[in-house]
């Protein structure tokens, strides 16, 4: 008797924190308090009976995948593995369609888990995960093209998603931010901002020289001195990036503080948003069965980009280089435009430009080691349009930053920024180079 009810007290504390979980902060709040503090081992022992096991499983179910409008895109994902299937070679261009518009809500519901695993572990190191696991699909999609030897692939969509992030999610940021707070400038910190443009300059330096050696013909030993200062530059900047990560986590802590204005105070109390939706173990349970989910339709979608690319008769720069980023990092996208909305610009650089820092400081280099283990001639030689592209973007964004405020007109200017780089992909033909081969 005693049994049944307190299975009956533990279900209907489930439904309470159900109803409270979409009710407004200051329930969310005191509900999160008596349940924090429920301190007897019975209501322990008994708050994982069966049937409060399959409540949270229906709650978990219903949170990642049917809440949120973009979850209505998962079912293209299932329907490009068996357009695969039944339609063979004629069918890419589908398939890389609905593969493009499966991964979206993938890449969006990695950045929900990774934001539920993130109050558990504290706004720096949250930070830190958020673009981590944002960029998960980017690394996903770059290894099964290395996987098969598709290097340019893999390049160009590394370097689309560090452009999309500095110059479209940024720029959408400030923006829509700048508007919606238009009585002043946003402010952010600007010392945390000069020292990401720095790794950014030093990410150009790394695979602007191996392109230099490689157009001037001023290679040692041609073929592969261009291989070999990829991989030592490589080494190079992935210690520069653990070096990073030190002075980030550890050594200065305070630098990346974020600047909090008298207005802002009282909102900095309030609990909007700020109590987790799911538990830690389940956090990381989504983020490995999503991870799992999106490299499985990476496969698909990589398979299909030349097919796609002939049928639509759509170079296969433009679609690496603007349409995979763009998906990759929807995510990073509305996170950085909501926090923007919420005058937290530091949060949004973090987002958006610690992203490309990221990708261009670990993920590239990352790619270049595997690509050496898997004896692929991965290279930081992206050519020189690519390069020049890279260089004059990190310039850019790295003179909008140097103020340390933004408005909606700096937004604006990298919005045409990125309008001006889709274009010029568009019309941009990748040069027939030879094979760098297996100098590996």
């Amino acid at each position: 008797m005693a049994m049944g009810t307190l299975e009956e007290m533990a279900d209907d504390e489930f439904e309470v924190e159900i109803l409270g979980s979409s009710s407004s902060p200051s329930a969310r709040k005191m509900l999160t308090f008596e349940t924090s503090h429920c301190s007897s081992i019975a209501d322990v022992a008994h708050a994982w009976t069966p049937k409060r096991m399959r409540s949270r499983l229906q709650k978990n179910i219903y949170l990642v995948l049917i809440n949120g409008k973009i979850n209505v895109l998962l079912p293209f994902g299932p329907l490009a593995v068996l357009l695969h299937y039944l339609t063979g070679k004629h069918g890419h261009g589908w398939v890389f369609l609905f593969s493009l518009l499966g991964i979206a809500p993938l890449a969006e519901r990695l950045g929900y888990a990774t934001e539920q695993l993130a109050y558990y572990t504290g706004p720096t190191v949250g930070g830190l995960l958020n673009a981590t696991f944002g960029n998960a699909t980017e690394m996903i999609i770059s290894l099964y093209a290395l996987k098969h030897g598709m290097i340019r692939v893999v390049q160009q969509s590394l370097l689309g998603s560090i452009l999309s992030n500095m110059l479209l999610v940024l720029g959408c940021a400030f923006f829509i931010g700048g508007i919606v707070n238009h009585k002043k400038d946003q402010v952010f910190n600007k010392a945390a901002a000069v020292v990401n443009s720095g790794l950014l300059l030093m990410a150009v330096m790394g695979i602007m020289f191996p392109a230099v050696l490689y157009f001037t013909r001023s290679e040692v030993h041609v073929g592969r001195s261009e291989l070999a200062l990829s991989r030592f530059s490589s080494f190079v900047m992935l210690v520069a990036y653990a070096g990073y990560l030190f002075f980030q986590l550890k050594s200065h802590q305070s630098l990346y503080d974020p600047i909090v204005e008298e207005g802002d105070r009282r909102e900095e109390n309030s609990y909007d948003e700020d109590v987790p939706e799911i538990t830690l173990w389940e956090s990381i349970a989504w983020l490995a069965v999503l991870t799992v989910w999106v490299s499985v339709i990476s496969g698909y979608l990589v398979d299909a980009i030349q097919g796609a690319s002939d049928l639509w008769n759509m170079p296969v720069a433009f679609i690496s280089v603007i349409l995979l980023p763009i998906v990759g990092n929807a995510a990073e996208h509305a996170s950085a435009i909501m926090f923007a909305t919420k005058n937290k610009l530091d949060i949004t650089l973090g987002v958006a430009i610690g992203s490309s820092t990221q990708i261009s400081m670990f993920v590239i280099p990352f790619c270049v080691v595997v690509g050496w283990v898997m004896r692929q001639p991965m290279d930081l030689n992206f050519q020189l349009f690519e390069t020049a592209t890279l260089f004059i973007t990190v310039l850019v964004v790295a003179f909008m930053l140097q103020e340390g405020t933004a408005n909606y007109f700096k937004g604006l200017m990298l919005i045409f920024c990125y309008l001006i780089v889709a274009a010029s992909f568009f019309v941009h033909v990748d040069p027939k180079t030879n094979d760098k081969g297996s100098a590996a």
